[in-house]
């Protein structure tokens, strides 16, 4: 007996079900939530922010001392340069400014990651390095997505949904000219690694190495290799650092 006609439905609905199982899970993934997430801040920038006000640069992949730092949002303005850190987490989110780890839990398990604030820090100094601007123009925001309840105070820069908007609006006071602005604007076109495949990668990789005890690292302030101290006294005492090892010439 031919089984192919009585087969046929069954391999019709595997051709789709199969892609759409792998494209859920791959949603589901961690990568998957931070492209949702960052295409949900493009698309509320899209609506609520003006572009002849609000130049947007997305994805900003820049050189450091240590290898590289991508950067979720830019927002460059007559009213300063935003620099925005994109969350699409679920659950309850506990933390504050000086911790550096925050929790996020549900109900039977919890999670720590890095506080985005500190996070969020080293995009600003490769800013401010790249285009040789005050820090006092360059503000960071944490935003919140995928239907986290904050269950600590946070600041006014840590957001939710679209709250990213109003804290950049809430700005008024203009720091640059248009001029500036549009020159501020080519200079980072300039500087940021082509939003590529391979330069993510590297990004990857730089990553990896960065978080890999046994490998080298180069002082940012004199090129130095870096080495790992101690504290010798005090309440850190015991604790370990990495310090430069042309210490005390550079500190």
């Amino acid at each position: 007996m031919d089984t192919t006609p009585l087969l046929q439905p069954l391999f019709s609905a595997m051709a789709w079900l199969i892609p759409a199982m792998l494209l859920l899970g791959l949603l589901k993934s961690r990568l998957g939530k931070g492209y949702i997430g960052e295409i949900l801040v493009r698309l509320f920038a899209h609506w609520q922010l003006d572009r002849q006000i609000y130049h947007r640069l997305h994805n900003v992949t820049l050189a450091t001392p240590d290898g590289t730092t991508q950067i979720d949002h830019v927002f460059l303005s007559r009213y300063g340069i935003f620099v925005l850190e994109t969350k699409n987490m679920s659950g309850w989110i506990f933390g504050s400014e000086q911790q550096a780890q925050w929790t996020q839990k549900f109900p039977k398990h919890s999670y720590k990651f890095q506080n985005p604030l500190r996070q969020n820090y080293k995009h600003l100094k490769a800013l401010e390095a790249t285009l040789g601007i005050a820090p006092e123009h360059l503000h960071s925001i944490i935003t919140f997505v995928g239907g986290s309840t904050f269950k600590t105070a946070m600041p006014a820069n840590v957001t939710q949904g679209i709250g990213f908007i109003r804290y950049i609006k809430s700005f008024q006071q203009p720091v640059f000219s248009d001029a500036q602005v549009a020159t501020l604007v080519r200079a980072l076109q300039t500087s940021r690694r082509a939003p590529t495949l391979s330069t993510h990668r590297e990004h990857v990789r730089n990553l990896q190495r960065r978080n890999d005890p046994t490998a080298e690292r180069q002082c940012p302030k004199c090129g130095n290799v870096l080495v790992i101290r101690t504290v010798k006294s005090g309440q850190k005492a015991g604790q370990k650092f990495w310090g430069c090892s042309s210490f005390p010439n550079c500190r």
